[in-house]
């Protein structure tokens, strides 16, 4: 399986593979069944648009104009505009559906409440906005497209077209052989690519500004402070689990811990014939494996190899444990934040820990990579693959722990391996 896959056409217009790929089908399925909605909305445009048809009709014909006509032209251009939201909300809802053809993201609907809702809601009003583009620009695009496919077409075909009476005029230049065609009809073989890659940024184009007009998802400031939120809670999270760690570290078991001693000393001085001895010896193994418990409880609020050995010492540290052979390779020129550094650690314990467990891996690599905005953690084996969050590896899990930090995890894992975890950590100076 593979995560880092394009969700929608703008990107996947920048891989190299784009031309062999779904995607070319997909926006040539999205062009096709725009070409209907967009005629019906261009007779629409055209019909709400008579008025001014009328006034420049006859201002270039230098006569009066027929106020009869334009009165009633006018008026009818009036209603329609104040029924265009009820026009506009179902191809708003065709066209969300229709989206998914070349974007896989998620879009929004509005949420209407009342009748009114649909004239005094923004979101009614954009849907009017993208209508009317739909009606107006589109097709203007679409033609002139359509246009430099003909002329393409007539370039390639140049050869065959020409000879005898025949002949083709390009701008300032004739073509009267097909011998003369030749080097034309290179030329369009040469473009047609690039018309391709022309028709996927007018399609990509046209889905971008339907999303803009009709994804109703909170907006960016909105999601900036959800953003902030989140980093605050887990700012305040850290603080908290570092108080815990200090409170228990230096109060609980430095308590138990003087316990346990005077258990022990006890049982010495208490013989072994003596009614009390077996509950006293019983008290004192409780106690030390309380103590033991409370340790690792210690260890796990904040691995103690990350304050000792920094964070390639603590991966090289779980590298060194692992029943697989790791590799480690860290470029960390300057110090990683601590919720970013924490957080990595955990990746790759648990990402060493698949491996170990359902990988059957004979080698594994881990890379850290710190640039000036982020922390890239790598965490490779060349086992059987097949990785699936579905079938509770812990992936899940882990993308939950790197999403709270801002961060995103991206996997790797075709059938046969080999296997990829990559993680980027934001580290904000």
């Amino acid at each position: 399986m593979t995560v880092d896959q394009p969700s929608h056409l703008a990107g996947a217009l920048r891989r190299r593979r784009y031309p062999l790929t779904a995607w070319p089908w997909r926006a040539l399925a999205y062009a096709v069944t725009t070409l209907p909605v967009a005629g019906a909305l261009a007779v629409v445009s055209s019909v709400l648009a008579a008025p001014l048809l009328l006034v420049v009709g006859a201002w270039r014909q230098d006569r009066p104009v027929d106020v009869v006509a334009f009165t009633v032209l006018t008026a009818v251009t009036l209603t329609g505009l104040a029924l265009a939201p009820l026009v506009g909300a179902p191809v708003a809802t065709f066209e969300r559906w229709r989206l998914g053809l070349v974007d896989d993201r998620p879009v929004c609907a509005p949420d209407r409440r009342g009748p009114a809702a649909r004239w005094t809601g923004g979101a009614a009003w954009r849907e009017v906005a993208y209508a009317a583009w739909l009606g107006v620009v589109v097709p203007v695009a679409y033609g002139t497209f359509a246009l430099l496919v003909l002329l393409d077409l007539a370039l390639v075909a140049g050869p065959w077209l020409t000879g005898g009476r025949e002949r083709i005029v390009l701008l300032r230049a004739t073509i009267d052989s097909p011998a003369e065609a030749v080097p034309y009809a290179v030329v369009g073989v040469l473009v047609a690519p690039a018309l391709l890659y022309l028709a996927g940024l007018l399609v990509a184009g046209q889905a971008a500004v339907a999303r803009w007009l009709l994804d109703d998802a909170p907006d960016g400031a909105a999601l900036r402070e959800v953003t902030r939120s989140r980093a605050r809670l887990v700012s305040g999270y850290e603080a908290e689990r570092r108080r815990i760690e200090r409170d228990v570290h230096d109060g609980a078991q430095p308590r138990l811990t003087g316990l346990t001693l005077q258990l022990g000393l006890a049982r010495l001085d208490v013989p072994d014939d003596s009614p009390a001895a077996r509950p006293l010896a019983v008290a004192h193994e409780q106690a030390k494996e309380l103590m033991l418990t409370l340790r690792g409880i210690v260890q796990g609020i904040r691995p103690p190899q990350l304050a000792e050995l920094g964070l390639a010492g603590a991966v090289g540290d779980l590298a060194a444990h692992s029943m697989v052979p790791v590799t480690v390779h860290a470029d960390l020129p300057r110090p990683v934040p601590e919720p970013a550094e924490t957080t990595a650690w955990y990746v790759v314990s648990e990402a060493l820990g698949n491996v170990a467990r359902h990988a059957r891996a004979t080698r594994a690599e881990v890379r850290l990579t710190r640039t000036d905005r982020r922390l890239v953690v790598e965490v490779e084996d060349d086992g059987r693959g097949g990785a699936d969050p579905a079938r509770g590896t812990g992936l899940t899990g882990l993308a939950d722990r790197v999403a709270a930090v801002d961060g995103r995890l991206l996997l790797a894992s075709p059938p046969g391996g080999p296997t990829l975890v990559r993680v980027e950590l934001p580290c904000r100076p």
